[in-house]
């Protein structure tokens, strides 16, 4: 968060105040976005989040909300029921940013006068509160401005027709450019907040729905639709098959390669590849999830530890798995270099099914792994390794990224490759700013027990922000690691979530595999600045385990070599993970209209269509053609069903339900999309709205 944030010295010109030679909230926007404050911060909620977050983190003036300085008392007396104004004036905002023909809130207009004339202000009288209404109207407009990125991220509550051309335009421009905010990421990111920490007093305690994260490290955020009750039976939780393989790992498994790097004098290191001879064995997985869908139906998430498959593999494991109905995959790949000396990639592949199509989200791995002579003998490797020498993983080192996943049902997901789990650096920052419902750590590593390094450094995240995370090695490896005075281990799993102790998870004899049943239910959300709390998070609150053996035959029999596809009969996603996301938010945006307020399809479609201006405004590309026919096939559904005898919803629905024949594998995505959208929509009609509030006043900007 420091980082994005100037230091005094970088700042200067005529935004310093004059009597003290400080800076000043406009000299830190200036820095920080490289733009002024003006009344055009007030057309996108999350630009104005953005300055709040600032000026509050530079200034430090944030801990008022919890610590207001002798003689003041927060939230301000003269905003009668200070909470109710803040949700209503920023419900109110998000339709007034939508159309511009709603009158403008009161109360945003008001604080935002005070802000406006006191840009010129030296940071120093905020901080020390000699400004107690400038410090008053941040804290009051910071607020508004979360409140207006409800939504914008997970959304566990039914929401409106109001807003949803604004919701579907700032989740278009978050998949397109990795932040909410119009001012560019690579100054300034703003980022959907999935949890809040539960004690502390940062800055990131003041906010729910959005968090300011760094911009040197890029994140991406994929939005896949929410399992469907049509085709998937709802249960609230998920269950994730883990398989531990390689179940084998052998020393020659191991083995030095050549690296770019010279090397020095007095500081000997050398490159290893790890290689197993042992492939995923695809009858095996097929057997698993047959003996694992019958113990606790139908398995949503395979996860395999770090580099247990190699990259050819990925599209026969995922046509196996979209065979048994499983929802996503999440494996460590290892790739072979091109040529000698060149180092490969470690990741981790994420695929999540949508109709039948697999979105394909890739995170890499930062830091590589660094075998020294303990670890060396731990393993038993110094046939292979010598043991007085530094061996350094063969693997490339790319830019830092963070991927989330957001599944729907509440359930977002980050992944930190081995190593990258235990660096408390920028990337950490963005995970516990952002607070994903739970982070999978694939592994390869020894034993995952409660008093090693992965069960510490789960433990921080499930403390802050409140993360649920597992962990997964190969029980070949669990059974390498071998420390003088110890034996094997059979824990190749680890769970940690919040308020739960540290559980390890054995892999017993005879099975090959581990289910684990994660139940999740509703969790509070808080922001400390005087707003009530309310349960519209998700968290992962119980676990189960049961131990998975394979079955003598599989879904397609024991001869069933002959009838395995191919990875040519393998279909990806017909529109790109970005684009997947985009044509998801618009999907929500019609089942809004349709379901809360029919007479705003229009607006809705017209808005979602190529060549909208508002892209254009926000510096954002048009829709791929792809894209555009898949929009103008949801739009065509939508326009149908408004025009049915029946209600729309259900016109949609019976419309989406059924395959067409010749039907293109871009309109099945689309049925598919559009459907999820639906049954989320109206699972959702028969809960009020969180903090509902009647209507409220309005202002005009001058």
């Amino acid at each position: 968060m420091t980082a994005i944030l100037a230091r005094p010295g970088d700042l200067a010109g005529p935004d310093r105040d004059d009597a003290s030679q400080e800076v000043t909230l406009a000299s830190v926007w200036q820095a920080v976005a490289g733009t002024t404050i003006g009344n055009d911060l007030l057309a996108w909620p999350p630009d104005l989040f953005a300055l709040t977050e600032v000026i509050l983190q530079r200034s430090e003036a944030y801990r008022f909300a919890l610590s207001p300085p002798a003689g003041s008392s927060w939230p301000p007396a003269d905003v009668p029921h200070w909470p109710d104004a803040v949700v209503r004036a920023a419900r109110q905002w998000t339709a007034w940013a939508e159309e511009r023909n709603e009158a403008i809130p009161r109360l945003l207009v008001q604080e935002w006068g005070i802000l406006r004339a006191r840009a010129g202000t030296a940071l120093s009288r905020i901080g020390d509160a000699r400004d107690w209404r400038l410090c008053q109207a941040l804290l009051t407009l910071h607020a508004m401005a979360d409140e207006a990125c409800s939504g914008l991220g997970i959304a566990l509550d039914a929401s409106s027709a109001d807003g949803c051309v604004y919701r579907a335009r700032a989740r278009e421009l978050l998949a397109r450019t990795g932040s909410l905010a119009r001012v560019p990421a690579h100054l300034i990111r703003v980022l959907p907040k999935i949890h809040t920490p539960p004690n502390g007093s940062s800055v990131r305690a003041l906010s729910r729905y959005a968090t300011v994260t760094v911009a040197d490290v890029a994140a991406r955020w994929h939005k896949a639709p929410a399992r469907c009750p049509g085709t998937h039976p709802v249960h609230k939780g998920v269950n994730f098959l883990l398989l531990p393989w390689p179940l084998q790992v052998r020393g020659s498994d191991f083995r030095p390669v050549a690296g770019p790097l010279q090397k020095l004098a007095g500081d000997p290191f050398g490159f290893f590849e790890f290689a197993p001879a042992e492939r995923i064995d695809l009858h095996l997985v097929d057997r698993m999830l047959t003996v694992a869908s019958a113990e606790a139906g139908p398995v949503d998430v395979v996860v395999l530890p770090e580099s247990a498959a190699e990259q050819d593999q990925i599209s026969d494991l995922e046509t196996l798995l979209g065979r048994h109905s499983v929802t996503g995959l999440i494996t460590g790949v290892r790739e072979r270099p091109e040529r000698p000396g060149q180092f490969p990639r470690n990741w981790v592949h994420i695929g999540v099914s949508v109709g039948g199509q697999w979105m394909h989200v890739s995170q890499s791995k930062h830091h590589r792994w660094s075998l020294d002579d303990k670890q060396i003998c731990q393993y038993h490797l110094s046939g292979v390794l010598h043991p007085h020498r530094r061996w350094w993983e063969a693997a490339e080192i790319p830019r830092r990224s963070v991927q989330f996943v957001e599944l729907g049902d509440g359930i977002t997901l980050a992944s930190l490759v081995c190593e990258d789990l235990a660096q408390t650096d920028e990337v950490a920052d963005v995970i516990r700013s952002v607070g994903p419902m739970i982070v999978v750590t694939p592994l390869l590593d020894g034993p995952q027990l409660g008093s090693r390094w992965a069960a510490r450094y789960a433990s921080a995240l499930a403390d802050d922000p409140g993360s649920a995370v597992m962990t997964l090695t190969s029980f070949g490896m669990a059974q390498r690691s071998r420390p003088a005075g110890f034996g094997p281990s059979p824990a190749v799993a680890l769970w940690k979530a919040p308020g739960q102790e540290t559980r390890e998870i054995p892999l017993e004899r005879g099975a090959q595999g581990i289910l684990l049943s994660a139940t999740a239910a509703r969790a509070v959300k808080r922001s400390y600045d005087g707003r009530r709390p309310l349960d519209n998070a998700c968290q992962f609150f119980s676990v189960s385990i049961h131990q998975i053996r394979a079955s003598i035959t599989g879904s397609v029999g024991s001869d069933s070599r002959a009838h395995w596809p191919s990875r040519a009969a393998h279909s990806g996603a017909a529109l790109e993970a970005d684009e997947l996301t985009i044509l998801t938010s618009w999907a929500e945006a019609v089942a809004d209209a349709l379901v809360f307020a029919p007479e705003r399809m229009e607006a809705v479609q017209a808005a979602a269509q190529a060549g909208a201006s508002w892209r254009a405004r926000l510096r954002i590309p048009e829709p791929s053609p792809a894209l555009r026919h898949a929009i103008s096939s949801m739009a065509d559904a939508a326009r149908s069903a408004a025009t049915s005898r029946d209600q729309p919803q259900d016109a949609l629905l019976h419309a989406t339900g059924d395959s067409q024949a010749d039907e293109s594998a871009l309109d099945m995505l689309v049925r598919a999309v559009l459907r999820s959208a639906l049954d989320q929509r109206q699972s959702q009609q028969a809960r009020p709205l969180c903090g509902q509030m009647p209507s409220a006043g309005s202002g005009s900007l001058s």
